[in-house]
């Protein structure tokens, strides 16, 4: 049977009257506020007293929350969530704003306003995925990923040798079952990580963080940092005491 795994392709932040200068990620993003209204511009148009918006990957934007708590949630386009996310917009649109919770709750379907917090607009997110087993083999290496993501040097034949298919049957195997490629798959098991440790860890330096999560060194971490989610973690540990992982 399918053991059940937290799913890797979404990053879950809290912020704490955080203002966020304009950037743009290759992540889909979700911002929601549970309490205070806050301000944004999106793809250049000025948005006043929202509770939150959904955003498509590339969209140019800001926050700025003076007061309040907001939670951030990044999605990884190529996975089965992000497809998903793709597939509730209409043609043509690039952002959804909610100018009350309420309306945020209805789009994803929720019933009760009031609960509708990160982990309920998770778990609608995920709802949706096909429940079916994962194969044995994809398993492993999911297991194996958990385990040795801080190894810098694992290739695809690594993961082939582990399970006894060649690298080309296994990358089709994987993307078939996990909806995402082995590297992408990787690559989020290691930043998820060296983003809990950027904000959890004061006394770590961002270049021993680096090597700890698997990256060849801080710039390497800089680059894909900033790809997916529009912010170096330079920027992350500066606001330490803002932000926090769900």
């Amino acid at each position: 049977m399918k053991q059940p795994l937290s799913n890797p392709f979404i990053l879950a932040l809290k912020a704490y009257n955080l203002s966020v200068e304009i950037h743009h990620h290759a992540a889909y993003q979700i911002v929601m506020s549970g309490d205070h209204p806050f301000t944004s511009a999106i793809d250049g148009t000025l948005y006043e007293h929202l509770h939150g918006f959904l955003i498509k990957p590339q969209v140019t934007h800001f926050c700025q929350a003076e007061k309040g708590t907001l939670s951030v949630l990044n999605i990884e386009p190529y996975s089965q969530v992000g497809r998903e996310l793709a597939r509730r917009f209409a043609p043509d649109q690039d952002h959804v704003v909610f100018a009350e919770q309420a309306e945020l709750c209805a789009f994803f379907q929720g019933e009760d306003p009031a609960r509708f917090d990160p982990y309920a607009l998770m778990e609608r997110l995920v709802a949706p995925l096909p429940d079916t087993p994962y194969d044995e083999r994809v398993a492993t290496i999911v297991a194996y990923i958990k385990a040795h993501y801080a190894q810098a040097h694992l290739t695809p034949q690594t993961f082939a040798e582990l399970v006894f298919l060649s690298p080309s049957r296994l990358a089709a195997l994987f993307k078939q079952q996990t909806g995402s490629s082995l590297s992408r798959y990787l690559l989020w098991t290691r930043l998820r990580q060296a983003i809990y440790l950027t904000l959890s860890d004061k006394d770590q330096s961002l270049t021993e963080i680096a090597y700890d999560t698997g990256f060849y060194d801080l710039p390497q971490l800089n680059k894909y940092m900033y790809e997916l989610f529009g912010m170096p973690p330079k920027a992350l540990k500066h606001n330490s005491d803002l932000i926090q992982v769900f």
